[in-house]
């Protein structure tokens, strides 16, 4: 299994961070990503425990259920299926506060099942292009909310979107 993860300052309030990127269907906003759909609701909220998703991005289709909601600070998530196919232990975001907007962090642990060169294929195929779709979904995010934040009347501009380190 590889761990992946990629981490961003968003220059937007915590609770306007966690919601746009629990709400997977504002990934259509990103280049990189073709649908993303609610398919089933969770328990207590639309994208919250139970709730399962389907995404079509650049580099496949993913079914995701949602197996952790803890508003505005932690989700999580685990593919069920996927083309191509890919074992995954988890997806994880959390999100803190700190000067200039909200720290995602935004992990997720899979490998390719492929005998012999699984190991192979998922270091250095998979992890360089979800490592990459995952910055750009985030810096997606903080381009729409940094702008939201800057064009609300009365708020301080001072936020500028920063760059994200990445691991």
């Amino acid at each position: 299994m590889e761990t992946m993860t990629v981490e961003r300052v968003i220059a937007a309030p915590i609770e306007e961070v966690f919601a746009w990127l629990t709400t997977t269907t504002n990934y259509t906003n990103s280049p990189l990503i073709l649908r993303c759909r609610l398919t089933r609701h969770g328990e207590t909220a639309p994208y919250g425990v139970g709730a399962i998703r389907s995404h079509l991005w650049l580099i496949g289709w993913f079914r995701e259920r949602i197996t952790r909601y803890d508003p505005p600070y932690a989700t999580e998530y685990v593919v069920e299926r996927s083309l191509p196919s890919a074992r995954h232990e988890l997806g994880r975001m959390t999100f803190t506060e700190v000067d200039g907007g909200t720290r995602v962090c935004w992990t997720t642990r899979a490998e390719i099942p492929v005998p012999l060169l699984g190991p192979f294929l998922t270091r250095h195929v998979a992890r360089p292009i979800i490592t990459r779709t995952f910055r750009n979904i985030l810096d997606t995010a903080n381009t729409v909310l940094s702008s939201r934040v800057r064009s609300k009347p009365g708020m301080r501009t001072e936020h500028a979107p920063t760059n994200g380190a990445e691991s």
